[in-house]
Order: C-alpha cells, then sequence, then structure tokens
C-alpha cells in the first residue's frame, strides 16, 4: 500500500503526534534519510546523544522506532512517513543496515533470500561462531535437555487443559442461575454477571471464552431494546454450544473441533499458522471493503479489516478478515488499511468449518492501489443470506458474515431503515448507528453493494449507486 497523508492521518493516535511530527518535517533533523528493498529508514536526533532510528515497511505500514514514546505510531514514525508521502525529501538508495534487518527478522522471519540460503546449506546464517560454538558445546554436555523441555511443555498443556474444563464447568452453573433467573433480568444485569464469569474463566486460562463473555453486555447494548432479550438467549446459547463442543471434540468434525479449541483460548500463532500444510493459503488480488474497530473491556482495540477476494481460481474463499489487536493508548492505530485498498497479496487461513479468518503471508511489492469499485458477484440480496444460513450451519457459533448483493433498495419504515431485495422478499434492518448516514440510499433507487450481518442487524458497508460510491461513516 502506499503511504498517503489520509493513511497517516488515520495511523496518529491524536491531533498532538500530527502537531509534534509536523515540527520534525525539516532535512536538518534527519542526519540519514535512506530506502531499500521497500522499506524507508532514517535517524532523527533527539535531546540525547544519540538519534532515534526509525524504520517503515511501505507494503503494510508497519514501523519500529528507538525513542520511549508510549504513543504507536510515535512523533518521528508520523514524521518520516509524511515526509516519504509527500516526497518532499529526498530518500538515498541504500543497502539495508543491519539494524533494519534485525527487526525484519524478529517481524516476519527470514527474508527470501535468507531463506533460500538456509534450504542450499541445511542451516540458518550465524551471527557469531562463537556463540555457536557454545551452543553445540552446551547442547553435546545435555543430550537429553529437549527431552526435559518437551515433557515441560506437555505437563503444562495437560495443567492448562485441567484448568479450561474446571472453568468450563463453573460456566455451566453460571449459565445455569442465567435461565433460572430470566432473560429480561440478565438484560438489566449483564455487566456485572458477565463481568464475573469472565474473571473466573480467565483464571481457567479459557481466554477466548471470558473475552467473548466481557464483550456481551456492550454487544446486547447497542440492539434496540425490544430484541434484547431474544439476543442475550442466543448468545448465551452459542457460548455453551462452544462449551459443549470443546468437551466433545472427539465425537466432531475435525475442523470443527479446531474451531472450538481456538474459540475457548487456545491460540495459534503467526509461525504456525504460516508452517501448517493443512491451512489454506490463497493467493490473489484483494479489496478491502470494510474497516471494523470497537474497544474491548481489556483496553485492547479489536481492529478488523474486511477483504474481498478481485481474482483468483474458484472454490477459494472469496471474503477475508484480518485481526489486530492494539492497546487503547495507540490511537486509532491497527492494520494500517483503509477501505478502498486494493493488493495482490496471499492469505493464508485460520482452520475452520468456514473459512473467514486469514493473515497475511506475503503481499506483492507495488501491487497497492486504491480503487472507486468492488467487482461483485451477480448475487441477490436472498442469495447471500442463504449461504450466511448454510455457513451458520456448519459453524453454529458464527459471529458477523459478509452480504454482497445486487439490485436492493433501502426502505424507510418509522424511525427504522431496511434492506430490501428488491426481487424478493427478504428484508434486513441496518444498524440502527446508520439511520442518518444511510438515509439519502432511500432516494436513489436499487443500490449494489456489501455489508456485514450479525445476526440481528445488518451494517451496510459499501454501496453502488446512480450517484456514486457510499462508503460506511
Amino acid at each position: 500500500m502506499s503511504l498517503t497523508l489520509e493513511r497517516i492521518e488515520a495511523l496518529a493516535p491524536d491531533q498532538e503526534s500530527l502537531a509534534a511530527a509536523r515540527k520534525l518535517l525539516k532535512p536538518a533533523a534527519w542526519p540519514v534519510l535512506a530506502e531499500g528493498e521497500g522499506l524507508v529508514w532514517g535517524e532523527c536526533q533527539g535531546s540525547g546523544a544519540t538519534p532515534y532510528r526509525v524504520v517503515i515497511s511501505e507494503s503494510d505500514a508497519g514501523y519500529k522506532c528507538t525513542c520511549p514514546s508510549r504513543k504507536f505510531p510515535c512523533k518521528h514514525t508520523l514524521a518520516l512517513m509524511w515526509m516519504r508521502a509527500e516526497k518532499s525529501t529526498a530518500f538515498a538508495p541504500a543497502p539495508v543496515p543491519g539494524w533494519v534487518k534485525d527487526w525484519l527478522s524478529r517481524r516476519r522471519g527470514p527474508s527470501k533470500a535468507e531463506a533460500k540460503t538456509q534450504s542450499e546449506t541445511g542451516q540458518a546464517s550465524r551471527p557469531s561462531i562463537r556463540l555457536t560454538e557454545v551452543t553445540e558445546v552446551a547442547a553435546e554436555a545435555d543430550p537429553k535437555a529437549e527431552q526435559r523441555a518437551a515433557a515441560a511443555r506437555e505437563r503444562n498443556r495437560a495443567e492448562r487443559e485441567a484448568a479450561v474444563l474446571a472453568g468450563l464447568a463453573d460456566l455451566d452453573v453460571w449459565l445455569s442461575d442465567q435461565i433460572q433467573e430470566g432473560m429480561a433480568n440478565f438484560v438489566v444485569q449483564a455487566g456485572q454477571a458477565c463481568r464475573t464469569i469472565a474473571q473466573r474463566l480467565v483464571d481457567a486460562k479459557a481466554l477466548g471464552l471470558a473475552a467473548r463473555l466481557d464483550a456481551l453486555p456492550a454487544r446486547l447494548f447497542t440492539l434496540p431494546g425490544s430484541i434484547r432479550p431474544v439476543a442475550a438467549i442466543r448468545e448465551l446459547g452459542q457460548i455453551y454450544l462452544i462449551s459443549q463442543a470443546y468437551r466433545r471434540a472427539s465425537n466432531l468434525p475435525e475442523l470443527l473441533a479446531v474451531e472450538a479449541r481456538q474459540v475457548v483460548g487456545w491460540s495459534v500463532t503467526r509461525e504456525a499458522l504460516l508452517n501448517d500444510p493443512e491451512a489454506m493459503k490463497v493467493e490473489a488480488d484483494w479489496q478491502v471493503f470494510a474497516v471494523v474497530s470497537e474497544t474491548q473491556p481489556d483496553r485492547l482495540r479489536r481492529v478488523e479489516t474486511w477483504l474481498w477476494r478481485q481474482s483468483g481460481a474458484g472454490g477459494m474463499p472469496q471474503c477475508a478478515v484480518l485481526l489486530d489487536f492494539v492497546p487503547v493508548s495507540a490511537g486509532a492505530a491497527g492494520g494500517g488499511f483503509l477501505v478502498g485498498d486494493r493488493f495482490w497479496a496471499q492469505l493464508v487461513f485460520y482452520r475452520s468449518p468456514i473459512l473467514l479468518r486469514a493473515h497475511i503471508a506475503t503481499m506483492k511489492k507495488g501491487s497497492e492501489q486504491t480503487v472507486e469499485s468492488v467487482n461483485l458477484p451477480d448475487d441477490r440480496l436472498s442469495v447471500s443470506y442463504a449461504n450466511y444460513e448454510r455457513a451458520l450451519g456448519l459453524l453454529p457459533w458464527l459471529g458477523p458474515f459478509p452480504l454482497p448483493f445486487r439490485a436492493a433498495r433501502v426502505r424507510r419504515q418509522g424511525e427504522q431503515l431496511y434492506l430490501h431485495d428488491a426481487e424478493g422478499e427478504l428484508s434486513l434492518p441496518l444498524h440502527s448507528s446508520q439511520a442518518a448516514h444511510a438515509l439519502p440510499l432511500a432516494a436513489v433507487g436499487p443500490i449494489d453493494g456489501i455489508g456485514l450481518w450479525n445476526g440481528y442487524e445488518f451494517t451496510l458497508t459499501w454501496a453502488e449507486t446512480q450517484l456514486g460510491r457510499w462508503v460506511r461513516a
């Protein structure tokens, strides 16, 4: 993706950081400004004797600065991005320095050239012969070290497994109590009730379920009051299904069992995902059609970047979602993508009955662009909704799901807006937060577009109208 002032403003944690970065937009403050291999880096002279080192990856807006600031990106990073975007300062072509290579190796593993060298020689590069010799001597002196480490890992895994099962048993009791007290009462006291059981699940190391319960009250209170009790029943029912699926994993289809473990809290690292031979990899032209950000109770911001596949072979996932978690103190920073961004990349999908969540494995340099339209399928809203119902049958706790559509109309009934399938009988209520922004669409005739359906309300994210493009505010 290209660095633009709009993207930099979206990444900035606050206006103060932008104002501070503006003061650094002068070559005199940067004794070193260089570029190479899709990276730009520089050294910014601060108040100390040693300048701060800053590096930026232009392909995905990744960055690193050696300053002690608690804001992300810091003013030095924003200033370097700013100068690059405005092209007001020359960046000298140069070989990538060692400190930049070190950041790259810790960020995404060895480069392609290093990987090729390792595969040909059968070993990784050796930064220190002395260090390697010490390591080899230590290994020879204790040949059973790896066996002891493996046994410790297995012991820790078994202890966590027992803790999770104990936590799920307590969850069963809690769910039974909520049903007995009634859903109307649960909705009123959902905040405190969910916080209590979420803390118990954190202690039990079932972090995924704990986060889901922590976020439940906020999800309920974004819905109209009339449907909150029904929504509470559905949400608690999904949590019960997850709990049961986890304990009965041996009787379930493999992918559903894998999904249940991930939802409960057994996370998959990026390295493990990229090295998983059974994980599906899709190389295609992808476009961002929605970026959704919400603040979690743990003071992390969850950023969902939704992608639509513009090209590639049939039978592959048409849609993907990238998840980023950033501290609230980092402001609006997330994955660095904006609606309309388009790029060529290979995505690797987490194993699941419904392939949605993915990670970017590689991105083609120079493929980034910003476009004004989405190449959507010729499906009516009712067809896309039928796809959602099939997906829900495969994954009962399915979250937001993309619904592309053609020739639908926005209609108003009282204060509520609906997206109506012009050739069918299906009408989906638009999210209440879009009442004002989407109202003009009711007067422009049929629209094509795409949005996210959460089982209760439809969030319209992109629409093509007779008057041009409409994008979610």
